[in-house]
């Protein structure tokens, strides 16, 4: 409507009537923010209506909507006359734009101005609270509220319901929600919503059957926020709400499908999850995120690459989350080519100082490259690197075998004043105890005990994993029982790390601790003490924790099985053995490694070959520790040309890269065969700088064969290698007696006396 047409209108009709028109234009165009009803503004101007507050203020939230807030503020300030609907109009205005801080200030001046607030000016105030992080003042508006007797405003209710939770204030939360008489829809869901953000998702479920049980009818964003914590709850829930939903007849509107998609991805149920995407043919780009992150926990890398190609070619742009979810996928399959391409679809996006992407950079290209220069220089491209940035440099760093720049990235860190969390705390930790470095771990003891993150369980484990693998048991202990609270890891790991430094008598002892801190065992930790076990050839406590097993149907576990496999077989009890063997239903390749390495220690070689044949014959693929068993059985049936035959096979067959350990085992096979100039060849050979272990094997072998002048050439080269060693002068001083020369041995002994 034009101005001309709004004067025809005059002449035709009374004042009222227009009044009435303009009324219902401006109201309909608010409705549906179609700009053109800003055209009444003109007339009312001319015709003095100005002061028309409900005409002034349907006319603010239009130019609010269609012409941004310059132009709302513009048209606000010539206001002559605003209640509390034009402040709190205003105010939304900001709050829905993201300016909260020039929200607060107009809240300011309409309480200057002597305007009383109502419920939705609160809202917004609160709102912008959250987003500010300023829980103070939001608590100074909750006093407020009380004291204009708004407290039991159902919309207001739940606004401050959102605000607490934002804060982690649950049990504020909580006693405002008892509060509450007749809560609604909007005031239970927020109820939910905080129990669900907290990740307190059984409370969130009973407080939605709760809901049922008061009459209150759930809507699409009550259910999503269910379906959300369906999703960590397990398959069995989500399924039982998804019928209900269907059961009370909710639509399936894009929110409510992305939200189930979501809960069958993380219950691992993609096909069901796809199936539920395409019940509508709305799609969009959270919906196709929530489809390729579960597809990447489930499927293979190019089904997940399929999705995003698909999304695409629907015209939907991936947005930050979509690439987070892409690389996250590009970690998990250690796709390096994929995660570069990804790289550079973020820089063409403009995404390049997202946060949260730059740290999935970093993390890709820590677990998908063989070096750290590409995280690195992702990492230095960060502006504010936080806490995620750094932890994932730490890990990455430790990861790669840098663990002296990891601790010096974690110093550098906690400088700059970014504080570190658990899961810092803990990599850190384990980069010290790879280092073994004990001022270092005790240097973070202390850093934790000082800002008393020793009271999280995370980081309580990650110290006792520390000191026990640093042989420390007395310390690791003494941090067990300073703990608030214990769980399986605490001991599993314990048990773990003292089966690994040798200490099974100790690590049998953790069983009484657990007994006494009534934590039950679960099949990893009772495997590492059958570990124990039968480190020690205790066959007696070994019997008992297989009764146990089997009485706590912790048996069925393959981790159980596998001990038990192991502990009959290094006890010589091979039929005992074999029949733990046969009742596992799927053996692994340490079920069949543990089989081997009992065969193999009772001197049944032919039987640990056949072994090896049948793991092949059941699809079991072979690694590395089942060719130290089969070289080693080679090397102790004098079996040269076997032995080298499955070295070679290892590389060429079994796509198998042979380690040091390995080249170990062909130097003594060739040395005990006579062949002493291929064993040195291999020395140029392998892709390893020679250690002690290999000089000393081919010094061995060059006393079996009474090889003097090589055995002087060899001990020489191991000396050099570690001059404290006193074992390469024992070798030579038996080489040398082996060989006839006495003389020579009795100077060697001398001088092994002579350098203490």
């Amino acid at each position: 409507m034009t101005s001309k047409i709004a004067v025809r209108v005059i002449n035709r009709l009374e004042l009222p009537r227009f009044e009435d028109i303009c009324s219902k234009v401006v109201s309909l165009c608010n409705s549906r923010s179609l700009s053109e009803g800003v055209c009444v503004h003109s007339p009312l101007i001319k015709l003095g209506l100005e002061d028309h507050l409900y005409l002034s203020n349907n006319l603010l939230s239009l130019y609010a909507k269609c012409f941004g807030l310059h132009n709302a503020r513009h048209f606000f300030d010539e206001m002559p006359y605003r209640d509390v609907v034009s402040w709190t109009g205003m105010l939304s205005a900001y709050v829905k734009s993201e300016k909260y801080l020039e929200g607060l200030e107009i809240f300011d001046l309409m309480m200057l101005s002597g305007v009383c607030p109502n419920g939705f000016t609160f809202s917004s105030v609160l709102r912008s609270c959250s987003a500010l992080g300023e829980f103070c003042f939001g608590k100074c508006i909750h006093a407020s509220v009380v004291k204009y007797g708004l407290e039991s405003n159902q919309i207001l209710g739940s606004s401050l319901i959102e605000f607490y939770s934002k804060f982690e204030a649950y049990e504020e939360a909580c006693k405002l929600f008892g509060c509450m008489e007749d809560g609604d829809t909007v005031s239970w869901t927020a109820m939910i919503s905080s129990f669900v953000q907290a990740g307190k998702w059984s409370r969130a479920l009973r407080l939605y059957l709760e809901m049922v049980k008061a009459g209150v009818s759930p809507n699409e964003f009550t259910f999503a926020k269910i379906f959300a914590a369906s999703g960590f709850l397990g398959l069995k829930y989500g399924k039982l709400v998804h019928a209900h939903m269907i059961l009370l007849g909710i639509r399936l509107n894009l929110v409510l499908k992305t939200a189930i998609v979501d809960m069958y991805s993380r219950c691992e149920r993609i096909e069901d999850a796809i199936m539920v995407s395409r019940l509508t043919p709305e799609f969009d780009v959270w919906l196709w995120t929530a489809i390729i992150s579960g597809l990447a926990q489930t499927s293979k890398l190019e089904e997940v690459l399929a999705a995003f190609q698909e999304m695409e070619i629907s015209g939907i742009l991936p947005n930050n989350f979509t690439y987070l979810s892409m690389l996250n996928a590009c970690s998990s399959f250690l796709s390096l080519d994929l995660g570069r391409q990804i790289h550079s679809r973020v820089i063409m996006a403009g995404l390049e100082d997202d946060i949260p992407v730059e740290n999935a950079l970093v993390d890709m290209y820590m677990k998908c490259s063989h070096t750290i220069e590409s995280a690195l220089r992702v990492f230095r491209g960060i502006n504010s690197p936080n806490v995620i940035s750094w932890t994932s440099l730490i890990a990455g760093l430790a990861e790669h075998g840098f663990q002296a720049d990891a601790y010096d990235s974690f110093v550098e860190m906690r400088a700059i004043g970014v504080q570190p969390n658990s899961y810092t705390l803990s990599t850190i930790l384990r980069a010290c105890s790879a280092l073994k470095s004990t001022e270092h771990t005790a240097k973070l003891h202390g850093c934790i005990i000082k800002t008393k993150a020793d009271h999280d369980i995370v980081v309580g484990n990650a110290l006792v994993d520390a000191y026990a693998g640093l042989g420390r048991a007395d310390d690791a202990l003494r941090m067990v029982r300073n703990m608030n609270q214990r769980d399986t890891i605490t001991f599993t790991g314990l048990t773990t790390r003292l089966n690994q430094v040798g200490q099974h008598e100790l690590a049998l002892n953790v069983i009484s601790e657990m007994s006494n801190d009534d934590v039950k065992m679960d099949g990893y930790s009772l495997a590492s003490f059958l570990s124990a076990s039968a480190s020690l050839n205790r066959m007696d406590g070994g019997k008992q924790l297989h009764c146990h097993s089997v009485k706590s149907g912790l048996n069925s576990c393959i981790s159980v099985s596998n001990g038990l496999v192991s502990l009959y077989g290094k006890c010589s009890l091979i039929q005992d053995a074999r029949r733990v063997f046969a009742e596992i239903s799927e053996p692994d390749v340490v079920s069949w490694n543990g089989l081997m390495s009992g065969l193999a220690s009772k001197g049944d070689i032919s039987s640990v070959f056949s072994t090896f044949d049948d793991m092949r014959l059941a699809g079991v693929k072979p690694d590395s520790v089942t060719f130290i068993l089969v070289l080693s059985t080679c090397i102790c049936g004098g079996l040269m040309d076997l032995g080298l035959e499955y070295f070679h096979s290892m590389r060429e067959t079994h796509d198998i890269e042979p380690q040091l350990d390995h080249y170990v085992c062909l130097i003594d096979l060739l040395g005990r065969g006579g062949r002493l100039e291929d064993a040195m060849g291999v020395l140029g050979t392998m892709p390893f700088r020679p250690d002690a272990s290999i000089y000393k094997t081919l010094l061995a072998a060059c006393k079996l064969h009474r090889n003097v002048p090589l055995g002087e050439d060899i001990a020489r080269r191991g000396v050099e290698l570690n001059p404290s060693d006193p074992t390469f002068y024992r070798l030579l001083a038996n080489l040398y007696d082996y060989s006839g020369r006495p003389d020579l041995a009795a100077k060697t002994q001398r001088l092994i006396r002579d350098e203490g």
